[in-house]
C-alpha cells in the first residue's frame, strides 16, 4: 500500500503547484521514494514534479482515460514508492464542463481513497477562512479533507487569527506559508514556463519551494495523514497489455492482428523493432509517460530527439510522434533547422506514420507566424489572442495510423494559435462540442490535429501506430 495525499484548493491560483512540488521535493530530500501525479490534462506541472522527485510526473485524467483507469494508473506510477503526492486541478470540485464531478480533483480523491489537503490563499481573509474550509469539507461527505495549508499569510498576527478561526472548524492546520517571491514560477500564455526552458532557474525554484514547505509545514503530520489512506485493492495498469483487459477508458481497445492471426507484438519477436522517433527538447515538452511505454510494449524502439538541435531524425526512423509544446516561442530556431525540416517532409512523403498533436500540427504546417516549417500540410499557423481550451469528444472521420474511421477517443485542446485551413480534405476528427466541426488532417501516413489524446485510455492507438511502422 502506498501512502498518498491529494493537494487541492478552493480555486486556481491558490498555490497548489508550489505546495505540491515543495512537498514532493521535501519528502524526497528525506530519502523517501515519492511518486508524483497531476489531476487533469496539464503537461507542465508534471515537469516540475519530475524535477522534485526524480521520477516521471504522471497524469490522472478521468475524462480522457475513464474513471476505471484512475486507480490502476496510479498504482502503476506509484509502484515501489513510499509516498504519492497528487496535485489537483482548478478548484477541488471543478471538473469537465457540464459533466458533474467528472475529472474533478474531488472525484479522483474518491477513486484513490486519498485524504485531501486544502491549500487556501489566506491573503485577503481572516475569520472567514473557517467558513470557507467548513463549506468545502462538508460539501461531499465522501471527500475526506484531512488538513489545510494556509498560503500567502502576511504576519504572525494574521496567522494567529487564521488558526484561531480554524480551531472551531475541526480541520487541522498542517502548514502556514508566508509570501515568498523566490518560490514563484513564471507564467505566460498557456500557464507556467516548462522546466525544459528554465533549467537552472527551475532547479532553484523547486529547491526554494522545498525549503519553504520544510519551514512552514508539519511534515510528520502530513506523512501520518498520507499513511492513513486505506488499501486501494486495484491492479496496476500494465502497458504490455495492449488488448482489452482495461476497459475503463472511453474506447474498448483491440490489438491489431496479423493475417496469420497472431498479435503484432508476437510478430515482432523475430524482427528488429521499428524505431519510433519522439520529438522532445524545449519546443516539444508535452508528453504523457504512458505513450512511450505503450509504443515500447507494442514492439517499437522509442528514441527521443530535439528539433531545435538535431539536424536529422534518429537512425532508422520508421515512425514519428510530435506532441505538444511551444513551437510559437521557437519559430525562428525551428525554421533555421532546415535539414531536419526536409527530413521530416521526406519521411511524410514516404508514407511513414506520423502522429502530430497541437505543437506537432504547427510544425508540420507550411509556416508558423511567417517562419517556414516542414511544409507537410498545405496550411499556415499563427498566434492568436483567443484561448481555445476544453475537453473534446472526438470521432475519427477517416481511417488513419491512429484509429479506424468511426472510432471514438476523448481528448483535450489547449492553445492560443490558429491554423488555416482548420481541416484538410480528409479531416482527422469530428468534434461535437463546443460547436460541431471537423478538424485536423489525415494525409498519407500523417495524422495531425490540435486534439491531445491520452493513449492509456485508448491503447489500441499505439498498437495501430506501431503496426503501420512495419
Amino acid at each position: 500500500m502506498v501512502a498518498r495525499l491529494v493537494i487541492a484548493a478552493p480555486s486556481s491560483g491558490a498555490g497548489k503547484t508550489t505546495v505540491a512540488t515543495g512537498l514532493m521535493a521535501a519528502f524526497a530530500g528525506r530519502g523517501l521514494a515519492v511518486s508524483p501525479h497531476k489531476v487533469g490534462p496539464d503537461y507542465i506541472d508534471p515537469g516540475y514534479h519530475a524535477l522534485a522527485t526524480g521520477r516521471p510526473g504522471r497524469n490522472l485524467d478521468a475524462y480522457m482515460c475513464g474513471t476505471g483507469l484512475i486507480a490502476p494508473l496510479f498504482e502503476h506510477g506509484a509502484r515501489g514508492c513510499d509516498l504519492a503526492v497528487v496535485e489537483g486541478v482548478m478548484g477541488l470540485y471543478d471538473g469537465a464542463a457540464d459533466q458533474g464531478e467528472l475529472a474533478s480533483t474531488a472525484q479522483v480523491s474518491k477513486l484513490l481513497k486519498a485524504p485531501v489537503v486544502l491549500v487556501v490563499d489566506a491573503s485577503s481573509q481572516s475569520r472567514s477562512v473557517a467558513a470557507l474550509v467548513h463549506g468545502f469539507a462538508s460539501w461531499d461527505p465522501e471527500v475526506r479533507i484531512g488538513g489545510v495549508i494556509l498560503n500567502k499569510v502576511a504576519t504572525d498576527r494574521h496567522e494567529h487569527l487564521l488558526r484561531e478561526a480554524l480551531g472551531e472548524s475541526g480541520v487541522p492546520v498542517l502548514g502556514v506559508l508566508r509570501r515568498a517571491p523566490a518560490v514563484a514560477t513564471p507564467s505566460r500564455h498557456l500557464g507556467l514556463v516548462p522546466v525544459a526552458e528554465r533549467q537552472a532557474a527551475a532547479v532553484a525554484a523547486v529547491a526554494a519551494q522545498a525549503e519553504q514547505v520544510r519551514q512552514g509545514c508539519d511534515l510528520e503530520g502530513l506523512l501520518a495523514l498520507a499513511r492513513s489512506a486505506p488499501e486501494l485493492h486495484a491492479e496496476p495498469w500494465v502497458p504490455e497489455v495492449v488488448g482489452g483487459l482495461h476497459a475503463g477508458g472511453p474506447v474498448v481497445p483491440t490489438l491489431p492482428r496479423t493475417p496469420s492471426g497472431g498479435t503484432t507484438t508476437a510478430l515482432r519477436d523475430d524482427c528488429p523493432p521499428p524505431v519510433v522517433a519522439v520529438a522532445g527538447g524545449a519546443a516539444f515538452t508535452f508528453s504523457y509517460a504512458e505513450h512511450a511505454e505503450l509504443l515500447t510494449a507494442a514492439g517499437a524502439e522509442v528514441v527521443t530527439f530535439d528539433p531545435l538541435r538535431d539536424e536529422s531524425l534518429p537512425e532508422g526512423t520508421s515512425g514519428l510522434v510530435i506532441g505538444g509544446g511551444f513551437p510559437e516561442m521557437y519559430g525562428e530556431q525551428l525554421s533555421a533547422n532546415e535539414p531536419l525540416r526536409k527530413a521530416v517532409a521526406a519521411l511524410a512523403a514516404s508514407g511513414a506514420p506520423i502522429a502530430a498533436e497541437c505543437a506537432g500540427l504547427l510544425y508540420l504546417a507550411r509556416s508558423l507566424d511567417g517562419n517556414p516549417m516542414c511544409g507537410v500540410l498545405d496550411a499556415d499557423a499563427r498566434m492568436s489572442e483567443r484561448l481555445t481550451l476544453g475537453y473534446r469528444d472526438a470521432v475519427a472521420v477517416n481511417d488513419s495510423v491512429l484509429a479506424p474511421a468511426g472510432a471514438r477517443m476523448r481528448g483535450h485542446e489547449f492553445h492560443r494559435t490558429v491554423i488555416e485551413p482548420g481541416a484538410g480534405a480528409r479531416a482527422a476528427w469530428g468534434l461535437r462540442r463546443p460547436v460541431a466541426r471537423v478538424e485536423g488532417f489525415v494525409q498519407g501516413g500523417v495524422h495531425a490535429s490540435y486534439v491531445h489524446t491520452h493513449w492509456a485510455g485508448s491503447p489500441e492507438a499505439a498498437a495501430r501506430f506501431v503496426e503501420h511502422c512495419t
